[in-house]
């Protein structure tokens, strides 16, 4: 069954009814009758076919599903006023609306973004991470910043930097691997979102991965905070995991080994030659930091690997 979105002004009684634990106290604070306020959450309640509070006789509590409801009501209210501040109000702020997987925006957008921030303080960035395409298309956005492939998002895309890979671990851990086979002794935590990743670097190596122990997570933060526990070995996946490599007191196992990535970081937009000045003022900052921070081009062939 498909339920309509309820009437604006319906959620604005509930938040305020379920906030106070009153329908009176709720009354006072929008300004309405106690009677009112009671109508229009009755209107709602009908609406959802299901009860939001239980009436007693000198107030009102949230059921189960009141509560559950509560806070999604609230975050979109919130939501809504703000943009509506933003845009406008006395400020009229811009917002950019920007997905970005999740390690990039951790790694390479968060670091430097004050630097966007204090040169174009009229725009509001809304960030989402997501990691797997179909996440992507949840919501709306104005630009994506996608790792491997572009092509299923569509678009126009761009490269905007490479990595490298290179096993990393707690300084204890670190320290007893003398040579690439060793990697093997200790369970090597995977990233199954990538391609490119322990039996690709293994290969790169020369060594052999039988015998390899996986543990098996779906972003880098995740790995690299296993690793921290001295739960195994990481692959950092520079520059974009560099932070939190740092952040986990992670270092290298075998000091100047890497191997070349696969894939790459996109930047997508859905149509380059339409977007806003505030998506051209990001999209040339982006480009110019992604070319500070991008790691050399190697091959195979290069003496790291």
């Amino acid at each position: 069954m498909v339920i309509s979105l309820p009437p604006l002004n319906w959620l604005r009684v509930f938040e305020a009814a379920a906030r106070q634990e009153s329908f009176a106290r709720a009354a006072a604070e929008l300004n309405m009758s106690a009677a009112a306020v009671s109508q229009q959450v009755r209107a709602l309640e009908d609406r959802l076919g299901a009860a939001l509070f239980t009436r007693q006789a000198h107030g009102v509590t949230l059921t189960d599903r009141g509560r559950a409801y509560m806070p999604g009501v609230q975050h979109a209210l919130q939501a809504l006023a703000g943009a509506t501040e933003g845009i406008f109000g006395a400020a009229q702020t811009r917002p950019l609306y920007v997905q970005s997987t999740l390690i990039f925006a951790h790694g390479i957008l968060a670091p430097g973004y004050g630097e966007f921030a204090a040169a174009h303080g009229d725009v509001a960035l809304v960030l989402s991470t997501a990691n797997q395409t179909a996440e992507y298309q949840h919501s709306y956005s104005d630009m994506q910043i996608v790792f491997g492939d572009p092509t299923p998002f569509g678009g126009d895309a761009e490269r905007l930097m490479g990595e490298v890979l290179y096993p990393v671990a707690r300084a204890d851990i670190a320290q007893a691997i003398g040579r690439a086979a060793d990697l093997t002794e200790y369970p090597l935590i995977e990233v199954g979102t990538h391609r490119a990743g322990w039996p690709y670097v293994l290969e790169a190596l020369a060594v052999p991965p039988s015998g390899a122990r996986p543990v098996m997570v779906d972003n880098t933060l995740m790995a690299m905070a296993l690793a921290r526990q001295g739960v195994g070995i990481a692959l950092a996946r520079s520059p974009a995991s560099d932070v939190a490599q740092a952040e986990a007191g992670l270092v290298p196992c075998l000091e100047g080994v890497c191997v070349p990535g696969r894939e790459a970081y996109h930047l997508i937009c859905p149509d380059s030659a339409a977007l806003r000045p505030e998506g051209r003022a990001f999209r040339g900052w982006l480009q110019a930091r992604s070319a500070a921070m991008a790691p050399p081009v190697l091959t195979g062939d290069d003496d790291s690997v």
